[in-house]
């Protein structure tokens, strides 16, 4: 039996193929045609190994052959929990073509995140890394697999010495049979399971099938020109939507580019890299980006072939867009979008206003956008609202969460993003903030993302979160939580810097925080939940905070 889960009414399924969005095609087909087409061209560089797409393909095969030894098809589920190593793509494509569906867990969870995936999917396989769980790998192994009766495969990476004897070295794994064999994934069911990005609790699983999965992979490689020469670097988490297919490796895989490994996206790792590899792709989060740009005064040389900077995963200030182009010496491409589907790109040859102002447009034309109102109508062209989207890769359901469901999604099908946006007359969105993401001092409301942009533009502030904070007479106060290159910024200077660019006085923050890194969800998305936990202890005065390494934090996932 496969997945007992259909995220996609067959009106729609029938309208997006008719359409020609929908192929037929897998995700893992895409390996097969490179290895036929550009055999030796290098498709992965990981540390000092490079692989070809024929030894690409030929690893993927015996990898999957070995799955089918072992007794997993397409009844079964895996857990992915990998870092940014050559292994987690050979698992995926492996696990795709044998019909197997992954669950992309992210390297930073550990035995909660794991134990609720593994109960949530029935997961007969976890692989996993040992150097992610050091000196408690062993007990974390026999725990996972002691809890769920349905684990009967770990595969582990790095394998560390006294391991269980049910744990299995990834290595062994690659079976000598090279003969091709039959792909059993099917393009119109569930590929895979990626995480929702909520702000609290255990992540939601996101259903992705091969159709509506590869769609996005392909529009967006041709949306950001990729081709043969294209040598991505791929420094975020390798299972994050950003790195995976926006356009990401997928997206190189399918234009024969090459995508090269970082282990973390600190300069120190990535500008030798780059100068090395001559890579002319990458893609950050914003506060990595603010680090690159301090340290790229001093690096220039580095960065000589690097030609496309994206940055996405949360919104670019206007402040630090226009420096991109000067200190880097890149073009910039804002990008904002979703595991849950919509992704929006502002284009190669968008004018300097558009790149810097918006977070680009929708990937397809029959992405469809609504920006409401509280009362869920309409709002006029450039007016704020909430996003709401549907369209041939948007996912119509979460997994294994009615409740959920029914409080994310319309009648018709429309997904509630929690955005709040601006829509430009020519279709280009303006991030706002998110709906939570507001607090009410005294009646007066304040959009944190306001405030935040205006904060980032002070030099010596890496990133930055507004959260309210409780207040008796006012209900709520605001209290910015602040990352800066070095400790001793007067807060005094911040407030006049606001007023100086014309803030209304209770728009500027009641009280500032610094903080060497912010509290993270699951997903690696700030928490500001935590954050406004942490101000509450502050208050009572039972939370301390210590200053560590900025650097650290200010490239943290």
């Amino acid at each position: 039996m496969r997945i007992p889960f259909s995220p996609w009414p067959e009106s729609a399924a029938s309208e997006y193929r008719d359409k020609g969005y929908w192929t037929g095609e897998t995700i893992h087909s895409l390996l097969a045609s490179r290895a036929k087409t550009t055999p030796d061209a290098i498709a992965i560089v990981c540390g000092k190994r490079r692989i070809n797409y024929a030894e690409f393909y030929s690893l993927v095969n015996r990898l999957s052959i070995a799955f089918a030894k072992k007794r997993l098809g397409p009844k079964d589920t895996a857990v992915i929990h990998l870092t940014n190593t050559f292994e987690f793509y050979l698992a995926f494509f492996a696990l795709l073509k044998r019909g197997v569906t992954p669950v992309l867990a992210l390297a930073a969870h550990r035995y909660s995140e794991l134990s609720h995936y593994l109960s949530q999917t029935n997961a007969k396989l976890l692989i996993s890394d040992g150097d992610i769980w050091g000196k408690q790998c062993s007990e974390m192994m026999q725990r996972l697999q002691a809890e769920h009766s349905d684990l009967a495969q770990i595969v582990m990476t790095n394998s560390l010495q006294d391991m269980p004897d049910f744990v299995t070295d990834f290595n062994s794994l690659t079976s000598e049979d090279d003969s091709i064999h039959g792909d059993l994934g099917l393009p119109n069911e569930v590929a895979f399971f990626q995480l929702s990005g909520g702000s609290t609790g255990t992540p939601k699983l996101i259903p992705r099938t091969h159709d509506d999965y590869l769609y996005s992979v392909r529009e967006s490689s041709k949306i950001c020109q990729l081709n043969e020469q294209s040598r991505y670097l791929c420094a975020l988490p390798v299972g994050h939507n950003f790195s995976l297919s926006s356009p990401g490796a997928l997206g190189i895989f399918y234009a024969g580019g090459t995508v090269v490994l970082a282990k973390d996206p600190s300069p120190d790792t990535c500008f030798s890299i780059i100068e090395a590899e001559k890579i002319n792709i990458t893609a950050l989060v914003p506060p990595v980006a603010m680090v690159w740009m301090k340290s790229a005064e001093r690096n220039a040389k580095s960065l000589a072939s690097l030609k496309l900077l994206q940055v996405g995963g949360a919104k670019f200030s206007q402040e630090a867009a226009k420096k991109v182009e000067p200190l880097l010496g890149c073009k910039l491409q804002q990008v904002f979008g979703m595991a849950e589907g919509l992704v929006n790109y502002t284009r190669i040859d968008d004018s300097s206003e558009i790149i810097e102002n918006t977070q680009g447009r929708p990937i397809s034309d029959d992405d469809e956008i609504l920006v409401l109102d509280d009362n869920d109508e309409p709002v006029a062209r450039g007016e704020i609202g909430h996003l709401l989207t549907r369209g041939p890769y948007t996912f119509r359901g979460y997994f294994q969460a009615p409740v959920t469901n029914s409080k994310s999604f319309t009648a018709d099908g429309f997904y509630r993003t929690g955005d709040i946006v601006r829509q430009t007359a020519d279709g280009y969105l303006i991030v706002e903030g998110r709906h939570k993401d507001q607090i009410n001092r005294g009646g007066e409301k304040i959009a944190a993302e306001e405030i935040e942009n205006h904060l980032i533009a002070f030099d010596g502030v890496l990133d930055v979160a507004l959260v309210a904070m409780p207040d008796e007479l006012m209900g709520e106060k605001s209290c910015a939580f602040l990352i800066p290159e070095d400790v001793n910024i007067p807060v005094i200077k911040l407030r006049q810097f606001l007023r100086q660019r014309g803030l209304a006085d209770y728009k500027i923050p009641d009280r500032f925080e610094f903080v060497p890194v912010f509290p993270k969800t699951a997903v690696g998305k700030v928490s500001k939940k935590q954050l406004r936990l942490q101000i509450i202890d502050i208050l009572k005065g039972s939370h301390k905070l210590s200053l560590q390494s900025f650097t650290d934090s200010a490239v943290s996932k």
